[in-house]
């Protein structure tokens, strides 16, 4: 029998893969690769499992049907490489394997409202039948225990598989954790930026927060230690930048827009929420009045081709009940928890276009 390629093949179509009980030829196992130099031949088996079982037996079955059916003065022995399918990389392990989405609601600058955008969107989101959690990150200016009025609660905790957890506080559909609930509201804290970093990982991690859709963060105002401790402990699902329409707060949402899309970074954002669009004043509910500017957000959103996912009114009413405790979006019919639950509406589309169009957001890894 001539030595060439087909013969080759038709010797090894009577080698059978355990595992299927196909012939290697058929099956596509033999690989594109043989080659015949005189009496010598090579070539590759290819098997779908990393590391298969069957791999040595069957380039042994191998080497005997060519030396069977093609001729005994063949050299193949030690000539069959073998290759595996590579087994694919592993996730990184999340700190919060239970968490569904991490949503980062951030701002350039402090006083645009923020942390009233993070809770009424996490109380939104419950009211859309959710499972939410929420994190005050705000370390050194934690304001969320006031706002659900929650100030004198104090998290028990328990024992979980050896280890103590913070059990986190639940008002309003929403599972709660702040740094208010361990200090005394009075006191100043003065913590280094390290300092401030281990603190917020230990309530990350320390809480027994049970399965969650959204894990909505607010976090403090500015681009700092606070955040690239968050970037490198988690992977985020998406960050929300709340800005008010003046040039100088949308100036610092465009450099936290920029700190988030940014090469080392890259958390996809979510979108930009516009606060204090507008003055509408109790008694004259169809006025608006555009003390801050008008469409500042929208145009920011447009600039950096980022949805804007809603524009807040400046209404009384949202700092009353703030400051009482009951956000406005605990109501159900009042004009401002509608703008909420729009709100809520649109983050959770924005995060389902995200899932389904990006990879998994990773843990950043940061050059010391």
């Amino acid at each position: 029998m001539s030595l060439n390629r087909q013969s080759i093949l038709e010797a090894l179509v009577h080698v059978r893969y355990p595992g299927t009980g196909k012939d290697i030829v058929s099956s596509g196992m033999v690989q594109d690769n043989l080659v015949i130099e005189g009496n010598k031949v090579t070539f590759s088996i290819y098997f779908e499992k990393p590391n298969d079982p069957f791999a040595k037996s069957v380039v042994k079955a191998a080497e005997q049907a060519i030396h069977t059916y093609a001729g005994e003065e063949i050299d193949i022995k030690g000539n069959i490489e073998i290759v595996f399918k590579e087994a694919p990389a592993p996730k990184p392990a999340s700190i919060l394997p239970n968490v569904k989405n991490i949503i980062a609601v951030s701002s350039g600058k402090g006083g645009v409202g923020k942390s009233t955008v993070s809770s009424n969107l996490a109380i939104s989101l419950a009211a859309l039948g959710y499972k939410v959690g929420l994190l005050d990150a705000d370390i050194l200016g934690p304001s969320l225990p006031k706002m659900f009025g929650v100030e004198s609660a104090h998290p028990e905790m328990k024992e979980i598989d050896g280890k103590h957890m913070i059990m986190p506080i639940e008002k309003y559909g929403v599972k709660m954790v702040s740094i208010g609930f361990f200090v005394d509201p009075a006191q100043a804290l003065v913590w280094r930026g390290t300092v401030a970093s281990n603190a917020l990982k230990q309530l990350i991690t320390d809480t027994q927060w049970g399965d969650l859709d959204y894990f909505v963060m607010d976090l403090p105002p500015g681009t700092g230690d606070i955040h690239l401790t968050l970037v490198q402990t988690m992977g985020i699902t998406g960050a929300i930048v709340v800005t008010t329409p003046q040039e100088v707060a949308l100036a610092d949402a465009r450099k936290g827009i920029n700190m988030f899309t940014g090469e080392k970074v890259n958390v996809p954002v979510l979108g930009i929420v516009e606060n204090m669009a507008w003055f509408t004043p109790a008694e004259l509910p169809e006025n608006k009045y555009y003390i801050f500017g008008k469409d500042g957000g929208k145009r920011l959103a447009d600039e950096l081709e980022v949805p804007l996912l809603g524009q807040i009114p400046l209404v009384q009413s949202i700092r009353e009940c703030g400051d009482a405790g009951r956000p406005v979006a605990v109501s159900d019919d009042s004009i401002m928890s509608m703008a909420f639950r729009s709100l809520a509406e649109n983050v959770v589309e924005r995060v389902n276009f995200r899932n389904t169009t990006m990879e998994a957001t990773q843990k950043v890894a940061m050059a010391k």
